[in-house]
């Protein structure tokens, strides 16, 4: 993978959008060392900022009054634009619709293609209670766009499963661009939900946790199988 851009995308808060973000950009580094690019859109809770290990950019897009400045996102696409390396933009809720209609408008997907960039949006499915806005969510996503697509099925253990999405109507109408999926299979909350939520308050990538006293062999070990599992589905894709 080289020249690359990923926009994650999905205008629901609190579904994962900045773990899988940090998943991509941790593969990336994983696969291409040295070649990672991260933004943070996100206004009000900037996350995937305070990860000191992957190279992140906040990007500020709010007025003193706290409406979002559409001509704020230049600077960003600007930098994308003059970079080579592979690029990863986490979007918050408070974002997704201006920073989509930024795009739309601007054609800046079509301007990033032209310029021989890979470009990927990553739109995200929800299990249980979150199924119904985060398919309606894909569904405009891949209405909106022909840019290629990576589906993540984010099975969260208190949320549920993603009631077999790939075979509804609705994916199978939008799947053209469709080039690869990801599933985050529910794991037990007690071990797995926890070392994966250890993480995230932490802020720390998993090269960073395996030098870490604060995590034990076991915490270790799981984890190293979530991003080993990540990894694997990862590579499946067609990039």
């Amino acid at each position: 993978m080289k020249n690359s851009v990923h926009f994650v995308l999905q205008g629901k808060g609190g579904i994962g959008k900045t773990l899988i973000s940090t998943f991509i950009a941790q593969y990336i580094n994983d696969r291409n060392p040295g070649t990672l690019k991260t933004f943070d859109t996100d206004q009000e809770n900037a996350t995937l900022a305070a990860y000191k290990g992957l190279n992140v950019t906040p990007i500020d897009v709010m007025n003193e009054d706290r409406t979002i400045n559409r001509k704020m996102f230049d600077k960003m696409m600007l930098d994308i634009l003059a970079t080579d390396e592979n690029v990863v933009i986490d979007n918050g809720a408070n974002t997704f619709s201006p920073l989509m209609s930024y795009l739309m408008e601007n054609q800046f997907i079509d301007l990033l293609q032209d310029s021989g960039k890979d470009v990927y949006i990553h739109s995200i499915i929800g299990g249980g209670d979150n199924l119904k806005d985060t398919v309606s969510g894909f569904s405009s996503l891949a209405k909106q766009t022909s840019c290629p697509m990576i589906v993540w099925l984010n099975e969260n253990a208190s949320w549920g499963g993603t009631d077999n999405f790939i075979d509804s109507d609705v994916f199978v109408k939008n799947s053209e661009n469709v080039r690869g999926i990801v599933l985050l299979q529910g794991r037990n909350s007690d071990t797995f939900g926890d070392d994966i939520k250890r993480m995230q308050k932490a802020r720390l990538t998993l090269n960073e946790i395996m030098e870490n006293p604060d995590f034990n062999v076991l915490e270790r070990s799981r984890l190293n199988s979530v991003f080993r599992d990540v990894y694997k589905k990862l590579d499946a894709v067609e990039w």
